[in-house]
């Protein structure tokens, strides 16, 4: 007589249970939902540097190359934290795969994909591209991501040049699923200004049904900065000459003229016998001793003694 064999439901072993084939997307929203509830929570009790702290409802996995600096490799401390699993070269993903050899943008039309499978990227140098074995880290459905610009320290403002963590976030906000890059991106302190700097472009792209709706809208945003330029600015750059460009350097025209009776400045106290007759010129003083005693020496009729004594000080 054969044995009776062991059931395989989620609690048969103690093994981990597996994700239900084919589930919706109104589950794996909801899913995201909690998974962003619970990283707030985690937050706010000072457990989420803790190593899955905070887990997801998609797997996300990269493989690594070392090409990076440890200190600022921004995929590394994602899999400290638990939130990314590390493959060796040879290990195939089955969800989606960031490549710069992908054939297709990434769309909304991988939502199923992603919720099923999960993300992977590929942890390399920019600068080490050639030397990069990308046939060594397979995947079934390789992606590329559209025209985006970098918010990470290293190569803030480039084009493309995105981090780890700005390809996952993006990655999400382009499905839908922007919940998911919020909680990524809150473990950097730069990670906001990723989205602050991309909104534009990344509701253009969540807006599109597929790839060629993707590559579309990418053409028409670089045709639309090609042909006015002035719009597009970087609102840090001190060096660029507008007015908000840094809050601690005055710009021209920013300051009101010397005779405006609204202005609160200083004038200088160098001033010669004719500037001095101009007692009606709306110069405001910055010495309320000085302004009562202009008033009390007007009333008396006798402002001479009033400007005597103005020089004096002004000498002393």
């Amino acid at each position: 007589m054969g044995r009776r064999r062991a059931g395989r439901g989620p609690g048969a072993g103690g093994g981990r249970a597996r994700r239900p084939v084919g589930r919706s997307l109104e589950a794996f929203t909801e899913e995201v939902g909690a998974a962003l509830r619970a990283s707030l929570e985690a937050e706010a009790a000072g457990d989420e540097s803790r190593p899955g702290a905070a887990g997801l409802p998609c797997p996300l996995a990269m493989w690594e190359l070392g090409h990076c600096d440890p200190r600022r490799c921004t995929g590394r401390k994602l899999a400290r934290l638990g939130l990314v699993r590390c493959l060796r070269l040879g290990h195939r993903f089955g969800g989606l795969v960031l490549s710069p050899v992908g054939a297709q943008y990434v769309s909304p039309a991988d939502r199923q994909l992603v919720a099923q499978s999960g993300v992977a990227v590929i942890d390399c140098s920019w600068a080490r591209l050639d030397e990069t074995p990308f046939g060594k880290m397979r995947g079934s459905h390789l992606r590329l991501l559209p025209y985006l610009v970098a918010a990470n320290p290293v190569n803030y403002g480039r084009p493309c040049k995105l981090s780890c963590v700005e390809a996952f976030a993006a990655t999400f906000c382009i499905l839908g699923f922007s919940d998911l890059a919020v909680i990524l991106l809150r473990k950097f302190k730069w990670g906001k200004g990723f989205l602050d700097l991309n909104r534009q472009l990344l509701d253009r792209y969540a807006a599109c049904s597929g790839p060629e709706e993707v590559l579309q809208a990418e053409k028409e945003f670089l045709a639309s900065a090609k042909e006015s330029p002035e719009e597009e600015m970087d609102p840090f750059d001190v060096d660029s000459g507008r007015e908000f460009a840094n809050p601690n350097r005055p710009q021209g025209g920013t300051w009101l003229s010397p005779d405006s009776g609204d202005s609160d400045e200083d004038e200088p106290e160098e001033r010669g016998p004719a500037a001095e007759d101009g007692a009606g010129s709306g110069r405001s003083s910055s010495c309320p001793e000085e302004e009562e005693e202009l008033g009390r020496g007007a009333k008396a009729g006798t402002p001479e003694k009033v400007w005597k004594g103005i020089r004096r000080r002004q000498r002393d």
